[in-house]
C-alpha cells in the first residue's frame, strides 16, 4: 500500500516537472495514508497546485516546502465549509481576457477597475467579446483543422474567414463562413464588423436560425461575396460549449468569482456537501412590490409556509416599489423595508437560518439605467440589515456560488427589449427557446447595443456567462419558463404581482425547478 501511494505521488510530481526529495516523499506518503483512492488523487493534483504557487527556486522539493503546502492545503479545505454559500458582486466578478497567442485566459494586467471608462474600454469590450466567442467557436468539432489522412471528414468541416479576406478578394466567393458582430453603419443597411474590417450584408435570403438576433450580437454567417456585398443565405448563433468541455480545456480557473482561488467545480468536499443537504432550496421572487399591501400579505403567507423547513437562500428581485415615486421614492422605500423588517421579525427561524438577497431593479434607487447596477444605498438598507443579520444587498447582476453549482440573477427586462430589437421576430412566438439559446451563445447576459441597454464598458465582463453556471435565472416581466441548454438552465420566475403570486423554487441536489404560486384565500 505505501509503495504503491509513494510511486503515484512521484509520478504526479513528474508530470508537472517537479522532483521530490526522499523526505518530502516519505512525508506526503504519512499525510495521505489515510484517504480513499478517489480523495487521494485529488488532494495530489490540489497539494502540486499549491506547491506551484509558492516561490521555487527550482524544480526541487523538499519536505520544508510540502509542510508549508499541506498547512496551506488543510486551510483551504476548513475554510471551505465557510464557502458553501457566498453572494458575488458584480463589481467583484474577476476579469480574465484570452491571450490567442498562449491559448490561455489571463487575469487582465490593469487591476484597477475603472467605473468609466476611456474609449479604448468601449473597443476593448467587444473585441473581448469576440475573442471568447473565436477561440470557443474554432475548437467546435465542425471548426477543427481537416485531417488530411482522413479525407471522409472534409466534406463536414468549415473553415472561418475574416472580413479581411472577402474585402480583399476582387473575385466572386461562394460557400464563406464570418464570424462577426452585426451592426448598422448606416440607416437601414446592415454590416458583419470583425476586428479586421467591416462588410455590407444582403440579408433577403437569408434563413434564420433559432435565436433573437439584435443590433450587437455575434453571429456565423454563411453566403457568398460579390460586388463589395456579403449575400447572407444563412445565419445563427456560434456553436455554444459545456461548461465541462471549458474547464477541461483551461483547467480550474475560477472565472466565477468569489473567495476561492480556483474553481469550486473541483472540490470533492463541498460535492458531497451539496449531496448531504438534500432540503436544500433556493425561492426566487421577483417584483417584490413592497408598497403594495396585497404583495406584503402574500410575503407573510409565504414565510409561513416556509417557518418550519427554511430555504437555504430567499432571492427577491426588485423592483421594490411598484411605481416611481419621485422625489419620495427613496423615502417611501426605506418605509417598506421597515414593513418587512416587523413582518420577518414574527418568523425568527428564517431570519436565522435562510439568507435573504436583495437585487435591485431598473426602478429602484440607485445610479442610473446602467449595468452592472450597484446595491440599494446603505442609508435605505440600514434599519432591515441590523434587524436581519442574514440579509444581503447586492448589485445586479450578482453571482450566488452555493457548494459546487454556480448562479447567476439578472432583474431586467430583457426579453421584451431584444424581441423589440431583434432582426425578425421569431415565427414560432417560442420566446423562451430563443431567449436561452442567444444567452447561452452568445455568452452574455445583454448582448443588445449600448443606446438601448447601457453597460459599464470597464465592467462588461461581469454580464459574461462563460463558462457556463449551472443556472441563469433572469427576473422578468415574461410568464415563467424554464429552459435547458448544454447544462445549463435559464428560467425567469416571472411578475410576482403580475403573475398571481407566483415564484420559483429550485433543489440544487436534483437541479430541479418548479413554479410555485400562493393561492387566493377566500
Amino acid at each position: 500500500m505505501e509503495g504503491r501511494i509513494k510511486s503515484e505521488i512521484t509520478s504526479a510530481f513528474k508530470m508537472h516537472g517537479l522532483t521530490l526529495r526522499s523526505e518530502a516523499n516519505k512525508y506526503l506518503v504519512d499525510v495521505l495514508m489515510s484517504t480513499e483512492n478517489a480523495e487521494r488523487t485529488d488532494s495530489i493534483e490540489r497539494l502540486i497546485e499549491t506547491i506551484q504557487k509558492q516561490p521555487l527556486q527550482n524544480s526541487i522539493i523538499d519536505r520544508k516546502i510540502c509542510e508549508l503546502a499541506v498547512d496551506e492545503f488543510n486551510q483551504e479545505q476548513q475554510e471551505e465549509t465557510d464557502k458553501a454559500l457566498t453572494i458575488i458582486d458584480a463589481f467583484s466578478v474577476p476579469h480574465f481576457t484570452y491571450d490567442s497567442e498562449r491559448k490561455k485566459f489571463l487575469p487582465k494586467a490593469d487591476s484597477v477597475q475603472l467605473l468609466f471608462g476611456d474609449a479604448m474600454a468601449k473597443s476593448e469590450l467587444f473585441r473581448e467579446r469576440y475573442q471568447i466567442l473565436l477561440q470557443r467557436t474554432l475548437r467546435h468539432e465542425l471548426f477543427t483543422p481537416v485531417i488530411v489522412t482522413n479525407p471522409s471528414d472534409k466534406s463536414n468541416k468549415f473553415q472561418l474567414k475574416t472580413v479581411e479576406y472577402l474585402l480583399g478578394s476582387a473575385v466572386r466567393l461562394g460557400d464563406i463562413i464570418v464570424l462577426g458582430m452585426l451592426t448598422q453603419m448606416k440607416e437601414g443597411k446592415w454590416f458583419l464588423e470583425d476586428p479586421t474590417g467591416a462588410v455590407q450584408l444582403d440579408l433577403t435570403q437569408a434563413n434564420i436560425h433559432t435565436g433573437l438576433f439584435t443590433e450587437n450580437c455575434f453571429l456565423l454567417a454563411e453566403g457568398s461575396y460579390e460586388d463589395e456585398i456579403f449575400h447572407v443565405n444563412a445565419f445563427g448563433f456560434p456553436p455554444p460549449e459545456s461548461a465541462k468541455i471549458t474547464r477541461a480545456c483551461f483547467g480550474n480557473l475560477n472565472f466565477f468569482g468569489g473567495t476561492s482561488s480556483t474553481s469550486v467545480k473541483a472540490s470533492a468536499k463541498l460535492k458531497q456537501l451539496e449531496q448531504e443537504n438534500e432540503d436544500a432550496m433556493f425561492v426566487f421572487v421577483s417584483d417584490v412590490w413592497l408598497d403594495n399591501l396585497k404583495v406584503m400579505q402574500k410575503l407573510r403567507i409565504l414565510f409561513n409556509g416556509y417557518s418550519e423547513l427554511p430555504p437555504t437562500c430567499f432571492v427577491f428581485c426588485g423592483n421594490f416599489t411598484s411605481q416611481p415615486y419621485g422625489l419620495h421614492h427613496s423615502k417611501t422605500l426605506k418605509e417598506s423595508l421597515h414593513n418587512l423588517a416587523e413582518i420577518l421579525s414574527e418568523f425568527p427561524s428564517l431570519v436565522e437560518k435562510s439568507r435573504l438577497v436583495f437585487v435591485p431593479g431598473p426602478q429602484d434607487p440607485g445610479l442610473g439605467q446602467i449595468l452592472p447596477r450597484p446595491p440599494i444605498p446603505e442609508c435605505l438598507t440600514e434599519e432591515l440589515r441590523q434587524r436581519v443579520p442574514s440579509a444581503v444587498f447586492t448589485s445586479n447582476p450578482c453571482r450566488i456560488q452555493y457548494c459546487t453549482q454556480e448562479i447567476i440573477v439578472f432583474r431586467e427586462d430583457i426579453i421584451m427589449k431584444m424581441s423589440r430589437n431583434c432582426v425578425q421576430y421569431p415565427s414560432d412566438n417560442d420566446i423562451p427557446n430563443h431567449f436561452a439559446k442567444t444567452v447561452i451563445c452568445q455568452g452574455h447576459l445583454c448582448p443588445l447595443p449600448l443606446h438601448v441597454e447601457p453597460i459599464y464598458w470597464g465592467c462588461d465582463h461581469s454580464l459574461r456567462t462563460y463558462p457556463l453556471p449551472d443556472l441563469i435565472v433572469c427576473a422578468d416581466k415574461h410568464d415563467p419558463f424554464s429552459v435547458t441548454q448544454m447544462d445549463c438552465t435559464v428560467t425567469n420566475p416571472g411578475s410576482f404581482p403580475r403573475s398571481n403570486f407566483s415564484f420559483m423554487v429550485y433543489w440544487p441536489v436534483t437541479k430541479q425547478l418548479e413554479v410555485s404560486q400562493i393561492q387566493n384565500q377566500e
